[in-house]
């Protein structure tokens, strides 16, 4: 009986001994990553961060040289860092005329460009009238065209309406090469967007407008934000419409004004970095308003089947 119980505990302390080799190995689940992988992926990320804000760290770095041959010796700059080009910009150029009439310029393009491109993409997502499809194909034609075969015709038209040298014309031109790209994002953004919500506003009594604009925009916001975006920064910095079409110091855009630091002997590349760096903070401050909904559109138009 004692030999049966002592064979039966050592039995059970040798069982006990074994299990945990036993024991089979934990399985990864779905999604997670060993800590070798995490580290490589951590490491691509900060090293890609890395190369993406050089550039930008870069040109604060030069825009603090006090003379324009030290991007030439960078060194020298450690020593003698300055803000006066900041000062000289925004005292003694036309650095405010040209953020005039760049806001103007971009906000209106931005403004007409979105309501015009979702207006075309809202159509031609839900209205099946003749030659939809061929519109589509018509605007994306459009885009083959390089700027510089456009800019003869485009002043002669503008020369005809008498809107050389006004914020009008250079706003309607900016937006014949934003609507075509914004129409077709915001209809592949439209067709993600269940056709019952427009069944149920016809039954509330609704108007194809008023569907449009009460029930469909809202829900539409992601990519209203990617096509403001894209045109605000389109217009923001095109350079060769609004050095051709715009004839009067005042009304430069900052793409415009950035120029003038440029001459055939000389270049003022201390004042163009610190030009450059003054001209970020509205592009950084309007990218702040639209980052919550700029990588839902960016990424919700391209997931119906």
């Amino acid at each position: 009986m004692s030999t049966t119980s002592t064979t039966a505990v050592e039995t059970s302390a040798e069982v006990t001994r074994r299990r945990p080799a036993d024991r089979p190995r934990k399985v990864r689940g779905r999604g997670e990553r060993s800590r070798a992988a995490s580290l490589a992926s951590h490491a691509v990320l900060i090293g890609a961060s890395l190369i993406a804000l050089f550039p930008v760290a870069w040109l604060v770095f030069l825009s603090l040289g006090p003379d324009k041959d030290d991007y030439l010796h960078p060194g020298r700059i450690w020593g003698r860092m300055t803000l006066d080009n900041y000062a000289f910009v925004l005292q003694d150029t036309g650095f405010f005329d040209w953020l005039t009439s760049t806001l103007v310029v971009v906000l209106g393009t931005t403004l007409i460009g979105v309501v015009v491109a979702a207006s075309t993409g809202y159509a031609v997502s839900r209205m099946r009238f003749p030659g939809y499809r061929k519109l589509m194909w018509v605007l994306l034609v459009t885009q083959m065209f390089p700027i510089a075969v456009l800019i003869v015709p485009m002043y002669q038209i503008l020369s005809d309406l008498q809107l050389i040298d006004s914020y009008l014309g250079l706003i309607l031109v900016n937006c014949t090469t934003i609507v075509p790209y914004c129409a077709w994002l915001m209809k592949g953004y439209f067709d993600t967007i269940p056709f019952e919500i427009d069944e149920a506003g016809r039954v509330d009594g609704l108007t194809p407008f008023g569907t449009f604009a009460r029930l469909i925009l809202p829900l539409a916001k992601p990519g209203l934000a990617v096509a403001a975006f894209y045109s605000f920064l389109t217009a923001f910095g095109e350079v060769a419409f609004a050095s051709t079409f715009m004839l009067s110091d005042d009304k430069y855009t900052f793409a415009v004004g950035l120029q003038t630091f440029v001459s055939e002997h000389d270049a003022q590349r201390n004042l163009m970095a610190a030009t450059a760096v003054l001209i970020a903070i509205p592009a950084a401050l309007f990218f702040y308003l639209v980052q919550k909904n700029l990588v839902t559109g960016l990424t919700a138009g391209g997931t119906k089947g």
